[in-house]
């Protein structure tokens, strides 16, 4: 095929898919040109989970009616004038293509009106072909509507995400411009209904109560700081407050939604040896720097951008997030005492297992216990059946160390359990064995009152049916808001906002509406919120029982997530670390 010329059709089709990936991306592009003109009050309504209808509406500056078929062309803007401009954007949008994109790949209508003026006006475009402008009356601002999106390229269309997604991800768009700019009312509609509306009146916390819940908005720690050519201001969460990822850390720089690893990587170094190993702090920071002192022109999307000097701005971002956190976390008193001590007069020590203090007998046991209190001499150590690995043998509790692991004596060695881990697996094994029947469940003396984003709570609404499976009684009470009037019986001393919450989160990370498939995996998401903590004593009758309930588990040895419940040490191990064996 020799070389010719793309049809300018076509060309703006290509383009329109580095700019218009998604729904969201029409609504990120319309609601950027929307806070570029000025806009204080921005409604945005969306049909379809955005493939039938996206409206956006401000009341910005609007566009003069002679500049309609001008603003739909490629590559026109009036954000910058020369090559010296790239270098100091102080707007969102730049390159001139947003519309002329959208236009290309849907049926777009254009309706704004500038101050001062005696009518607005309406432009068409369909397919990349705009008609002729109309004269029609119009409130000062714009009202860009994108109807039939990707109707002209249904490749594009079969590869969108199911509607839950689609709608999840303009939910979770919308509501960080809106903390990003907290002086600006946003109304998102989405299928006739609310999703989210700000008051404008500056105060980013509120907006927080919006995309988390006020429980979380209120935990959430200020950042505030002011060095040489940066600022940054927002929210941190406090240590205590964790996610499974890095999905809730969000950075705003010079006004713009910015993905960047090494700004990410920043605020994760900040907690380094403040939360635990797979856990991520949440965040929403705003980066205020020079123009010329980051490249905005490097994705189509406008997503990433570069620093010039990079290092220096990691290095702000981790000092300014460490100085917020240890201005907010009292450092712990440190406890010189011993952690055991003997018992006091009054006190009665723990009752040792009588069948402990009796005769060995001939073959080294005790009577009542399988196995001998201490190793015999490797003389009269008799031949030993190989143990299941997947089984763990009969133990003796002896105690518990840290208030989080326990330990137990085993015919081959020491055994060291993680009681977290353990009762995880515990739990996950009860329920999945109620769930070949019926899972029982625990009504409640008060109906809880669960209050989600809104791009949870539309998770929770399609799958009301399959949570009623899992032994959870849901029901929708108002805007956003569920009421909890059962859990499943095995979790009854499970806190129910806790359980919705660990619901979700279980949806959002794996990105697809709930089948049966997933519902082991939500299963064990649920136990791992419900199971005992690292920290949390227990009493020698507890510990028994969690040991008994493990021996009796089908697979003990790793909790439901594949971590490990025990460590075993054999007798041979601590032989050698004792120097009574010479090392091998």
């Amino acid at each position: 095929m020799p070389i010719h010329i793309l049809p300018p059709e076509i060309a703006s089709q290509i383009a329109a898919g580095e700019v218009v990936e998604r729904p969201a991306s029409v609504v990120k592009e319309l609601v950027e040109n929307a806070l570029d003109a000025g806009a204080t009050h921005i409604r945005i309504t969306v049909q379809a989970a955005g493939k039938r209808l996206i409206e956006v509406t401000d009341n910005g500056s609007g566009i003069p009616a002679h500049e309609l078929p001008l603003a739909v062309e490629r590559h026109a803007t009036s954000k910058i004038a020369a090559s010296q401009d790239l270098f100091q954007i102080a707007t969102l949008g730049f390159r001139g293509e947003a519309l002329a994109s959208i236009g290309s790949v849907s049926r777009l209508t254009i309706t704004s009106a500038v101050a001062g003026a005696a009518s607005g006006a309406r432009l068409r475009v369909e397919g990349g072909h705009p008609a002729r402008v109309e004269p029609v009356g119009a409130p000062q601002g714009t009202v860009v509507r994108v109807e039939d999106l990707f109707y002209n390229v249904p490749a594009r269309l079969k590869f969108l995400k199911k509607d839950t997604t689609e709608r999840r991800r303009i939910d979770a768009l919308v509501t960080r411009y809106a903390l990003a700019y907290p002086h600006v009312r946003f109304h998102l509609v989405q299928e006739g209904k609310t999703a989210l509306q700000t008051s404008g009146n500056r105060d980013r916390r509120e907006v927080l109560a919006s995309l988390y819940s006020a429980d979380i908005a209120r935990q959430m720690l200020a950042v505030d700081a002011d060095y040489e050519g940066f600022r940054m201001t927002g929210f941190i969460s406090p240590t205590s407050l964790t996610r499974a990822n890095r999905r809730e850390i969000t950075f705003f720089v010079n006004g713009r939604w910015v993905q960047d690893a090494a700004l990410t990587a920043a605020v994760v170094q900040a907690y380094h040896t403040l939360l635990m190993v797979g856990r991520y702090p949440m965040a929403a920071l705003f980066i205020e720097i020079p123009p010329e002192s980051v490249d905005v022109n490097v994705h189509p999307a406008k997503s990433e951008v570069r620093f010039r000097q990079r290092d220096r701005v990691f290095a702000d971002v981790q000092r300014a997030v460490r100085r917020a956190l240890l201005a907010h976390t009292p450092v712990p008193e440190m406890n010189t005492q011993l952690r055991w001590t003997p018992p006091r007069g009054g006190e009665t020590a723990p009752t040792p297992d009588p069948a402990w203090d009796m005769p060995r007998q001939p073959d080294g046991t005790r009577p009542g216990h399988a196995f001998p209190e201490h190793p015999p001499g490797p003389d009269d150590l008799p031949a030993q059946p190989r143990l299941d690995t997947g089984r763990v043998p009969l133990l003796r509790l002896i105690g518990q160390v840290a208030a989080a692991y326990l330990i137990a004596e085993g015919p081959d060695g020491l055994y060291l359990i993680d009681q977290h881990a353990a009762h995880e697996r515990v739990l996950f094994e009860k329920f999945m064995a109620q769930r070949q029947d019926h899972i029982p469940s625990q009504q409640l003396l008060e109906p809880a009152a669960v209050e989600l984003p809104a791009h949870q709570a539309r998770l929770i609404e399609e799958q009301l049916s399959l949570l009623e499976g899992l032994g959870f009684q849901v029901e929708a009470f108002g805007r956003n808001t569920f009421l909890v009037r059962a859990i499943p019986a095995i979790l009854s001393g499970l806190n129910p906002h806790a359980a919705l919450r660990v619901l979700v989160e279980d949806f959002e990370e794996d990105e697809t509406p709930l089948q049966n498939q997933l519902e082991t995996r939500i299963i064990a998401r649920v136990c791992k919120r419900a199971a005992v903590k690292a920290g949390q004593p227990l009493s020698p009758e507890e510990q028994s029982a969690l040991l008994r309930d493990l021996e009796n588990c089908a697979s003990p040895r790793t909790c439901p997530h594949g971590r490990p419940t025990m460590i075993h040490l054999s007798v041979d191990l601590l032989e050698r670390q004792f120097g009574r064996r010479g090392a091998r």
